[in-house]
Order: C-alpha cells, then structure tokens, then sequence
C-alpha cells in the first residue's frame, strides 16, 4: 500500500492514540500532531512519529511542550491559529479526532485547503453541517466518516444507486450505555463513575457520558443527516446491546445491509484511512457462533430525553443543533465536576432548545450559538 502522509488532530485521545497504532500497521507517514494539553502524552509521539509540526490548542501546554522536544527538529504551534496552521498543510488526509466545538475551524481549513477530512469529531457536522458541505461540494474533497456507525452506514452505501431515493432509511445502532433498562428516577441518583462503564467501547470520557445519556445518539443521528444527505425523519436507532451490527441501511425495495465486526474503533478508523481499499488488520475476527444471540431494542426516549432533543432540534434547524451541542458540552462538564446531577444534563439542554435560535449561515454565528448555549447554562445552574 503507498505511503501517505497524515495530519493528526486530538492525538492523544482515545481515537488518536489508536490511530497511530493503525498508522505504524498502514504505513502512513505522520506530517502532523496535535493535542489539547496532554504535554508529556504529545511528547512521547513526537519522539516516536517524528512529524515536522506539532501544536497545542491550550498555550501553557504549548510552551512546555517547546522546551521539551528543543532537541528535535520540529516546529511547536499553539491554539486555535495553531490547529488550522496543521489542517491546512499540504497533506494527504487530515483525521481530525478532537473532542468538541474545537473540531470546527480546523475541519472547514482543512477543506478550504482541498484536503481529504477523515472526521472522528461529531460536534463539527452537527453544529456546522450546512457550512461543512458546502465546503466539501465546493473544494471537491472527500469527508470520511470514523465514527463506528457513520463508516458502518457509509459501507453498506458502497455500491449502492447514487440516487438516494433508493434510501427507505438509515438504521444507527445504540449499545444502551451503561444505563440501559433503568427507569428515570433510577438515573437521579448515578455517578460519573457509574457513567463511565460502558459495557462494550472503549472511550473517551466525555463522549462515554454521552452514550450513558443516549446523547452520542442524538449528535449521531444529526451527523448522518449531513453526511448522507438523508432527512432526519429517515433516519432510526434502534439499541443493540452487543455492538456487533455497526447501523444498517434499508432500500426502498426493504432489503437491509448491515455492516457487522467486533467492536474495535480500529476497523473504522482503518477504512477511512486506506479507503476505497481494504487491508489486513490485527482486529479480532468476528465469530457469529460465539455471538450466539443478537438482541435489539426500541430506544425508552422518555428516560432518556437527550435523543429525542436531538432529534427535534436537527428538525428545527439552523443554529439549534448548535446550540443543544454547546449546552450538552457545558452541562457535561458540570457533571464531570460534580457540580450538577446526571439527570441535569437533559433538563438543561431542553431549556436550551425552547429558545429560539437564528440561522447557520456563518461560522461566527455557530460559535455565537455554542457560546450562548453554554452561558445559558451556567446561568441556569447559577
């Protein structure tokens, strides 16, 4: 397989650090690195991958990494100025893993750029997703989906009409979380540490919160709206306990594919990285005898509020996804401090989205919406 050469954003989360894993496995070559402020973490891959630039989106952590690695030749950048420096270099794909509404700008740079996107970052499709494809159209380049259930959706699209009038639906699978079958007075009283079990991924915090809310389903389902062109209301989740079938796609003529492995994030991330082409992977084989049962399960959207919030607010549209994103991260960060209850987090977003909220036409009114969604909730918490 040819070397390629790889800017690499939110290197030292979850997706990043297995995608360099998949990197050494794919032979890619590594131009770029960055990380939010895990300075020792960045250090450690820059000695190991050797890219030619690296940078830090918080500014302390930026000058600490520069005194570290002053024996290698490599270029330190920082901030937000920093990470669209990175997404625009010359390259050819940018995986772009950063947790948040961070993940926006360097996206849309590395568009404008005409590189390749590899998207591991929901929060950029569901707050941006009108800007993001039209980027995408216009620039001519192609925006690969990482996330389990996007690539699941995005292979079984392989091969199928260009026409997607022959879509009947898009099917996400849902785990359930750690959550799963627990009624809402059940949830008052739960822990972040209960929250972080999650039965069968392997995740960051933030986003494992999410899957315990049902919240990662709802920034998901948003995200397939902007990335298949497919309307919200044909869009399902239905809640799989294994995690073997990855989403499903029905046609009109009701046959449905679906794409099926081991929950490993390292399918997904290899495919996006050696697509239109397959390659060996370390990932554990599935084995159906061994899975022996397959279950599923209608989503209880009535205890877990966050999905159908999600959904009414891609329906709404505009800057409202926008704004129940901001208001999701703010509130989930309140919960990781301890300051709020788990139940909070919906409560706070549906006060969100009863606002009213303006147009997506520009990138400085979606960063308006995630600031005052936010600010919104730190009022409402006081």
């Amino acid at each position: 397989m040819e070397t390629k050469s790889l800017v690499l954003l939110g290197s030292t989360g979850s997706i990043g650090t297995q995608t360099l894993g998949v990197v050494e496995e794919c032979g890619y070559r590594v131009d770029a690195l960055a990380a939010g402020r895990q300075v020792a973490a960045l250090e450690e891959q820059i000695r190991r991958f050797r890219p030619s630039v690296a940078a830090m989106y918080d500014e302390a952590a930026a000058r600490d990494l520069k005194t570290r690695v002053a024996d290698l030749d490599v270029t330190v950048l920082s901030g937000m100025d920093g990470l669209c420096e990175l997404a625009s270099r010359n390259v050819d794909l940018v995986l772009n893993s950063v947790v948040g509404m961070v993940g926006l700008q360097p996206t849309l740079k590395a568009i404008e750029s005409g590189n390749d996107v590899a998207l591991a970052n929901k929060e950029t499709l569901v707050a941006g997703g009108a800007l993001v494809m039209d980027a995408v159209k216009k620039h001519g380049v192609r925006l690969l989906p990482v996330d389990s259930e996007h690539s699941a959706i995005f292979q079984c699209l392989q091969g199928a009409p260009a026409d997607r009038r022959a879509v009947k639906r898009l099917i996400l699978t849902a785990s359930g979380g750690p959550f799963f079958g627990r009624s809402a007075a059940e949830l008052e009283h739960v822990t972040l540490q209960d929250a972080l079990k999650h039965p069968n991924w392997s995740m960051g915090a933030k986003i494992t919160v999410d899957s315990a809310s049902m919240m990662n389903k709802g920034l998901e389902l948003i995200e397939a709206r902007w990335l298949f062109d497919v309307p919200p209301e044909k869009i399902d989740v239905v809640v799989h306990r294994e995690s073997i079938i990855h989403s499903l796609v029905e046609y009109v003529d009701n046959a449905v594919i679906a794409q099926l492995g081991v929950p490993d994030m390292r399918v997904p991330i290899q495919y996006a990285l050696t697509y239109p082409a397959r390659a060996v992977s370390p990932v554990g084989e599935l084995s159906l005898a061994d899975v022996a049962t397959m279950t599923f399960y209608k989503p209880d959207e009535e205890t877990f509020r966050c999905l159908p919030l999600c959904r009414e607010a891609i329906l709404r549209g505009g800057l409202t996804p926008a704004a129940v994103n901001g208001a999701n991260e703010q509130a989930v960060a309140l919960f990781m401090d301890g300051k709020i209850g788990f139940m909070d987090i919906p409560r706070l977003v549906e006060t969100v989205l009863a606002q009213t909220w303006g147009s997506a036409d520009s990138v400085e009114a979606v960063l308006e919406a995630d600031r005052a969604a936010r600010a919104m909730v730190l009022s409402a918490v006081g």
